[in-house]
């Protein structure tokens, strides 16, 4: 996520916002297409991203597409969330978008099923890109969803662990924790509390606290969200009773839901300067690649360390894994210019040039293999942590749903309720959000 755009972007589209493409847009074209590629034309490509830096890097992008396809050129419209990528993919027209961009994974189910992205399996085949080779599977699998791929990911969010160096040198701790036993140990050694507060809190382990969500802890445990007939595993797989069990006990040995949740109203926004890791007020925080650049342009005063998260105590060889997200990328199917569309989608997303070039402008991470080892990326060790976790062959992504993230939006809701103790039946509770994850999804069938 490279910066306040992209959380506002998934802030409103983790809202039922697209619930009506499903019977909004129809069908998939299959090589439908009969625009000619080399005739000159104009298309129109809408993205998220806001901030000036950003939307810089988008048009020197499509700046270097311009210059090697001379005869397509590209209208740019940005900050568009997935509200008003909704709007005009509903209303159709000649005014609406050939090239469409979300920050938000979790809705592939719904762009794909709903027709309200293009089927790009023609392109793909027509292209003759290897995609299995090109691309790390994770990425590949929130960009498809049931066997149609109406999208291709144009960079990507790896999530790990951000740790103060300094505050472990002053512990005596050596080296970041690989376990989630050992993170419970460094998470108390470096907890400093003041009267009835903190000076430093080890970690914040609350749901609200940032980027501590249900699917980013998750992640680290083997795990699956549903069974093999598409129900929601989430009562019968131990993974899910494992991972509420140990982040309620973090909760309680670190001083409590509400000594925590006190503490936490007094951070900073997430995407200012005031972040409670950047000022020392967390030691260790789970976050994205982002937070390199933002904590170096806060001005930290402490050295910065990064590391995966850590995993189960019985998964230690799972080590080095974590969550992926990313931007993905596609085509509108009301176009009528969509051969012309696929070769942006394909130069912005494929092409290692441009792939190298978008992710040193925003310091996110590239969603290719040539990429991703390229001496032509900017790097250092910390950043080199996040392209690793990229590459890691058992980093994951939530799998694709009908009704996008609401399944993840269920286990959140029981998330907050376990923790603050009004939930204390934890195997009645995941028994009844797996009943209402397959009600909504039912429903949205």
């Amino acid at each position: 996520m490279p910066g306040i755009s992209r959380k506002a972007a998934l802030a409103v589209a983790a809202s039922a916002s697209l619930a009506l493409l499903a019977t909004a847009c129809t069908g998939q074209s299959a090589t439908g297409a009969s625009d000619d590629p080399n005739a000159e034309t104009t298309i129109t490509f809408w993205h998220g991203w806001s901030a000036p830096a950003e939307v810089k890097a988008v048009q020197a992008n499509v700046d270097r597409f311009e210059k090697a396809h001379p005869n397509i050129k590209v209208k740019v419209v940005g900050n568009i969330n997935d509200d008003k990528l909704n709007q005009a993919l509903r209303a159709g027209g000649s005014s609406g978008p050939d090239v469409v961009s979300s920050f938000t994974t979790s809705n592939i189910g719904k762009f794909c099923s709903s027709g309200a992205f293009l089927d790009l399996k023609p392109f793909v085949e027509k292209s003759k890109l290897d995609l299995d080779a090109l691309i790390p599977k994770p990425m590949l699998d929130y960009t498809q969803f049931e066997g149609t791929r109406c999208a291709l990911p144009l960079l990507g969010d790896a999530y790990g662990l951000y740790y103060n160096k300094d505050a472990f040198e002053a512990a005596g701790i050596k080296a970041p924790p690989k376990t989630w036993s050992e993170f419970a140990q460094v998470a108390k050694k470096l907890t400093k509390t003041k009267g009835d507060g903190y000076r430093q809190l080890g970690f914040m382990p609350n749901y609200h606290g940032y980027e501590t969500v249900v699917d980013h802890y998750m992640s680290q445990w083997d795990h699956a969200y549903f069974d093999e007939d598409g129900r929601s595993a989430v009562a019968e797989d131990p993974a899910f009773a494992e991972m509420f069990t140990y982040q309620k006990k973090l909760v309680d040995d670190l001083g409590g839901f509400e000594k925590l949740e006190k503490y936490r109203n007094t951070f900073g926004d997430e995407w200012g300067a005031k972040h409670p890791f950047q000022t020392g007020q967390v030691a260790m925080q789970l976050d994205g690649e982002w937070r390199l650049g933002m904590a170096k342009d806060a001005g930290v005063d402490f050295e910065i360390g990064t590391a995966p998260m850590p995993v189960a105590d019985d998964e230690a060889a799972e080590y080095g894994k974590g969550f992926l997200s990313g931007t993905v990328m596609g085509i509108a199917p009301q176009s009528k210019k969509q051969n012309a569309a696929w070769e942006l989608v394909k130069y912005m997303t494929t092409d290692t040039g441009a792939v190298v070039a978008f992710a040193n402008a925003i310091r996110n991470v590239p969603s290719t293999f040539p990429a991703l080892k390229s001496p032509d990326l900017k790097t250092d060790p910390e950043f080199k942590t996040f392209l690793d976790i990229a590459q890691h062959r058992e980093s994951n992504s939530p799998p694709a749903s009908v009704n996008g993230a609401t399944y993840q939006l269920t286990l959140q809701d029981l998330g907050y309720q376990y923790e603050s103790g009004k939930v204390k039946d934890l195997k009645a509770g995941l028994e009844k959000a797996a009943a209402q994850i397959d009600r909504d999804i039912e429903q949205a069938k």
